[in-house]
């Protein structure tokens, strides 16, 4: 009985330390949510009440109404979704390739790839603004997906998943008469599907998330996507609590939606990539 009971005792506060960690990483989020229904100022009393006293869905009309916050969802929507295709595309094709065809210098351009990993990202943002000025692509919306067309961390979970994938099923294909192609397409992709979904999600939330290069190559309002319209928006309303949280409301709900959806096929490319990789 006593281990039993030792077990319980060590299970039930285990349980109860990640309920208190749940909920202080749901707390900040779930007063977000609360303020965004308050009534302009009652979130600046003190202290601030946790709960609006009259719920009101006036902040999210004065966004929609009289901000074009609808026209900034709809450019992250686009943006992100075409960011998304484009890097399964490009990601998927390169990660395969790394992992199953055979060309010369294969490995070393697969280890210089991973050397560029330590560079940061906005070392690169200059040149590659220039040379995007130079062919016409700024303030554009071809030139906010340029940098989301290749990444060197997708092309790598893609090569590490696809290094589990049985070199005896594609010998087999390719006896049969399968070109590469077809391989690529009735083999391949089906056997990946876990972490496409995977890489789908962080490309999809890079791009959602993206305020520094899309701020860079944008100059049009009408172009902004909604984190630098919510940026800009602070800028004059910065003491709106209310609407700001109404704002990030709406920044933070569709990718949280689309992870919840998708959880399960997020956690099955991850855990399996981890052991076949």
């Amino acid at each position: 009985m006593k281990p039993a009971f030792a077990r319980g005792v060590k299970g039930g506060l285990v349980n109860a330390l990640l309920l208190c960690a749940a909920a202080l990483t749901l707390f900040p989020l779930a007063w977000m949510l609360s303020v965004s229904f308050m009534a302009p100022g009652e979130a600046s009393t003190f202290p601030p009440p946790l709960l609006p006293a009259h719920p009101t869905l006036a902040n999210y009309r004065e966004l929609f109404d009289h901000h074009d916050i609808g026209l900034y969802l709809l450019n992250s929507m686009l943006l992100a979704t075409a960011a998304t295709l484009i890097s399964l595309t490009f990601n998927v094709a390169a990660g395969y390739a790394f992992a199953k065809l055979r060309f010369s210098g294969r490995n070393r351009i697969f280890k210089l790839m991973l050397g560029i990993l330590v560079i940061p990202g906005q070392v690169t943002m200059l040149p590659l603004f220039l040379m995007l000025k130079s062919v016409g692509l700024v303030n554009t919306y071809v030139g906010v997906l340029v940098p989301s067309m290749v990444s060197i961390f997708g092309i790598f979970l893609v090569r590490q998943y696809a290094l589990g994938i049985p070199n005896v099923l594609l010998d087999a294909a390719r006896i049969d008469g399968a070109s590469e192609f077809r391989i690529f397409r009735s083999i391949v992709l089906p056997l990946l599907a876990p972490i496409l979904v995977t890489l789908a999600i962080f490309s999809f939330l890079a791009s959602w998330n993206d305020f520094m290069w899309p701020l860079i190559v944008l100059a049009g309002n009408e172009h902004y996507t909604l984190p630098v319209a919510l940026a800009s928006l602070a800028r004059e309303h910065g003491h709106d609590n209310e609407m700001m949280m109404a704002g990030s409301v709406l920044t933070v709900v569709p990718v949280l939606l689309l992870f919840i959806g998708l959880q399960r096929y997020y956690i099955q490319g991850m855990l399996v990539g981890s052991v076949k990789g």
